[in-house]
């Protein structure tokens, strides 16, 4: 009989204990759910998004086609009056000034390649010109040279002569400063002698007048 009443105490306990964990599992279906939903919502939220980004996208292609065409035509359109400008005239025939001196080029190079082409000859008789002039200018250079020795040794040697003069006339300096020196020297004498003798003078006439008195009286 007590096995049997723990028994059935145990039973109800397990009864309770899965009770307890269907509503668990229970509580976390119904979250499962509520996320499968948001989900739901969410991906057609996003399919919506993505539809309006493709008729966007859509939208801009065909403008940017549009676009693009106008700037074919406007680029053609450009080009044609570019064509008439007297600049792009001008190019015009520069560009086949310069495709004829490319085939004078290919004239020229073939005519170099021949050893008895005509520019050759040309050259060479430039050549043995040059060196002709090369040579008497060489000459030139040597005589040139030859005056220019010749005007260092005048040079060096009215230097010198400048150098002696120099000398000689800094001593006349040094001699007519040292006679001026002693002109001055004795015109400070005079001076001074002169002052004495009118001194005495002075003192002589004093003298007279005195003895002129003297007299007088």
């Amino acid at each position: 009989m007590n096995s049997i009443l723990l028994e059935t105490k145990t039973t109800e306990k397990e009864i309770h204990l899965q009770d307890d964990a269907i509503e668990v599992t229970k509580y976390q279906c119904e979250n499962l759910e509520a996320q499968v939903r948001g989900l739901y919502s969410e991906n057609l939220k996003l399919k919506c998004d993505a539809e309006t980004i493709q008729e966007e996208f859509e939208m801009i292609l065909a403008r940017n086609n549009e676009y693009r065409e106008k700037i074919k035509d406007h680029k053609h359109l450009f080009w044609e009056m570019e064509s008439k400008l007297p600049v792009m005239i001008e190019l015009s025939k520069k560009k086949a000034f310069v495709e004829e001196l490319k085939a004078k080029k290919e004239e020229l190079i073939c005519d170099l390649q021949n050893p008895e082409g005509s520019i050759i000859k040309q050259v060479q008789e430039e050549i043995t010109l040059l060196k002709s002039e090369i040579t008497t200018l060489k000459d030139l250079i040597n005589k040139k040279r030859d005056l220019l020795e010749e005007e260092k040794k005048k040079h060096a040697k009215l230097r010198k002569e400048i150098e002696v003069q120099n000398k000689r006339y800094d001593a006349i300096l040094k001699r007519l400063h040292c006679q001026l020196n002693k002109v001055h020297s004795n015109k400070r004498q005079w001076h001074w002698n002169i002052q004495q003798l009118e001194k005495k003078v002075a003192e002589l006439r004093e003298c007279l007048g005195v003895a002129e008195l003297e007299n007088i009286m």
